[in-house]
């Protein structure tokens, strides 16, 4: 199951899960119409049929019955959306509302360090933003997760245990399921999990503060102050009967996608040890998974089960976890962990060096090796990553984690090589932003300058938790500065249309997490003409020679089956594909993967890839919201 099968089971669990909230409601509504009836009721006598006795008595009663189902119906429902909107701002407000501190961009602490480093590399070969990072620092277990609507506002979390306790194998296995989630769709899912269960267990709540008041004035002449107080004792045994099948839809839901991401972590990383030897540490630790703070509304989101005991376990066993990843494991194994972990760490270096090794026998460079690559970064890949991370200088990655030289560090990378335009681009700076803006990319441009090209792209992704934290207005006018910027010498390079796509794409999706989109229903069929100007400007851009455009237009065409029309070159190849790409957005996942396979059959016409082809292929994929994995034009040339 690839990155587009993965979005569309999201969307089918989303489906499924709606349903069965609707039907708990239903029943919900339907028991306590049942107890106002049996409480507050007017019983009719017995002179009618029974039928007729039945019609009357609801008749007779339809106010409780008014009263009951719409008090109960509007009672979840605003509990939910409330709810919901409290975590509209995505996967920073759960973590910081389970205790999290966000790690500062440049951490003393060489454990934050580490975890920056290993969250920065699967981001960067993954090909999507940094998420924000969060440390849980009163809590001793080890534990992560991660939340958010979309890979642009999500947020990974893990505990202080985490970091004390696992190497870094076992920490980049542990980030790379959490990656998992990212990718699989399972962070909107979560996230909309508890708005809906909170709405269930809201009933318990007002249970038992009814209850509470109603024995204060017990004692008063109030005829129905018995009643009422019954009527509190089963809201409140209703609410938690929700809540049990609250967990129980909660464990439906997760415990086949834990597993899904402990595999998905061992194809990102192959190496099986690192996320088995995180287990086998929960298991062995004294504290475990277990959270201090009440873990019930994110129990599903956890790494590992972060209750002790629970009837309906949101996780697997860890026991069976591990059993999947290392068939041969056996529970009596646990006193040796430490010994076996100590002996790993020493064959540290060796397994590195054979990654490198595979890695020259990696597989060939084809569209399916993509496709399989999309949201599962291979070894190569986070190698790759962390080699490229290593090369950028240490001055421009602490201003791409700092919130005040983040955004001028965007600007500095788009600025022209022509002096006259870049002093029109300067201008522009300071007239949008101010004189400030524009000194400090003035001293960027002269202290750390000039940036390689294959430095941009993981520059922006490092940049981006960093520049979502500005305020909104300031956003706005940074994404005005860049279109005024890139616009200036009235023409636009590819890598510019893409930094430019990119920015737009994931900081509009982090101001509107909730709206961020996850694919439609269109087919290629109903874009058709979409998809050929895609493929035409893709083609046009990866070749010189006449013959080989249109060639390689065919290639793509015929990959998915349209109609063969003669290749059109657009007069405005950036307005041509933006539109393109807004249509193209609402296809189906299976549509998409299609559609990436069909662009790499273009880009591998002539066995040749260009840096603008990648950077090309990489702003459709934005646009698309499909997060590509790492690609260099070295890397690429060397399989071929």
């Amino acid at each position: 199951m690839n990155f587009f099968e993965h979005q569309d089971q999201a969307k089918r669990n989303t489906r499924r899960l709606v349903l069965l909230f609707l039907l708990a409601v239903v029943i919900i509504v339907i028991t306590i119409d049942a107890v106002l009836l049996l409480l507050f009721g007017n019983v009719l006598s017995d002179t009618a049929g029974t039928s007729q006795t039945l019609s009357g008595f609801l008749t007779d009663n339809s106010a409780i019955l008014l009263f009951g189902s719409g008090g109960t119906g509007a009672a979840i429902g605003l509990a939910s959306l409330f709810r919901s909107a409290s975590l509209r701002d995505g996967g920073g407000a759960v973590a910081r509302q389970m205790g999290g501190v966000p790690v500062e961009a440049d951490p003393k602490d060489p454990l934050r360090q580490r975890l920056r480093n290993v969250v920065e590399e699967i981001a960067i070969a993954s090909g999507v933003p940094v998420p924000e990072i969060y440390i849980m620092e009163q809590e001793s277990g080890i534990n992560a997760f991660a939340a958010g609507y979309s890979p642009s506002d999500a947020a990974v979390a893990v505990t202080r245990g985490t970091l004390e306790n696992l190497n870094r194998e076992e920490l980049q296995g542990v980030i790379a399921h959490e990656f998992s989630h990212i990718f699989n769709g399972d962070m909107r899912l979560n996230i909309r999990l508890i708005g809906a269960l909170f709405g269930i267990m809201i009933l318990a709540i007002a249970g038992r503060r009814i209850l509470s008041g109603a024995r204060f004035s017990s004692s008063s002449k109030n005829n129905n102050a018995g009643a009422i107080i019954l009527f509190a004792a089963a809201l409140t045994a209703i609410g938690y009967i929700g809540l049990f099948f609250a967990r129980w839809i909660k464990a439906a839901v997760s415990r086949q996608r834990e597993y899904l991401a402990d595999a998905s972590a061992v194809q990102f990383t192959r190496n099986p040890q690192g996320i088995a030897g995180a287990l086998k540490k929960i298991a062995a630790h004294s504290q475990g998974a277990s959270l201090t703070r009440d873990s019930e509304e994110i129990a599903h989101m956890l790494f590992g089960q972060g209750m002790r005991a629970t009837l309906f376990a949101t996780h697997p066993p860890i026991i069976g976890r591990i059993q999947r990843i290392e068939p041969g494991f056996r529970e009596q194994e646990l006193g040796e962990i430490a010994k076996r972990m100590l002996r790993r760490s020493r064959r540290e270096a060796e397994r590195e060096a054979a990654a490198t090794q595979a890695s020259a026998k990696r597989a060939p460079f084809d569209p399916r090796t993509i496709i399989e690559g999309i949201g599962r970064p291979g070894w190569e890949q986070i190698m790759a990553a962390a080699a490229l991370a290593a090369t950028l200088p240490e001055s421009l990655v602490s201003a791409a984690r700092s919130t005040e030289w983040a955004p001028e560090l965007l600007l500095c990378i788009l600025l022209d090589k022509e002096e006259s335009i870049r002093d029109q681009q300067l201008f522009a700076i300071a007239r949008r932003l101010g004189a400030e803006s524009e000194t400090q990319v003035r001293y960027l441009m002269t202290s750390a300058m000039p940036i390689q090209p294959e430095q941009r792209l993981p520059l922006l992704e490092i940049a981006f938790p960093a520049l979502k934290r500005r305020p909104v207005e300031f956003i706005h006018r940074l994404l005005d500065t860049v279109t005024e910027i890139v616009h200036l010498d009235g023409k636009i390079e590819v890598f510019e249309f893409l930094l430019a796509k990119v920015i737009s794409l994931h900081l509009t999706d982090a101001l509107n997490p909730a709206q961020s989109h996850t694919g439609g229903n269109r087919t290629l069929a109903d874009q058709a003409q979409a998809v050929r100007d895609v493929i035409a400007i893709l083609a046009d851009h990866g070749h010189k020679e006449s013959e080989l455009i249109h060639r390689s237009y065919e290639n793509g065409i015929n990959s998915i089956g349209l109609e063969h029309l003669p290749m059109q070159r657009p007069t405005d190849w950036v307005k041509t594909l933006d539109m393109a790409l807004d249509q193209l957005d609402d296809l189906k996942n299976k549509e998409k993967e299609r559609l990436i396979t069909a662009l790499m059959e273009t880009i591998l016409t002539d066995t040749q890839v260009a840096t603008e082809e990648l950077e090309l292929l990489r702003a459709i994929g934005s646009a698309l919201h499909i997060p590509l994995p790492l690609m260099s034009d070295r890397s690429v040339s060397r399989q071929l």
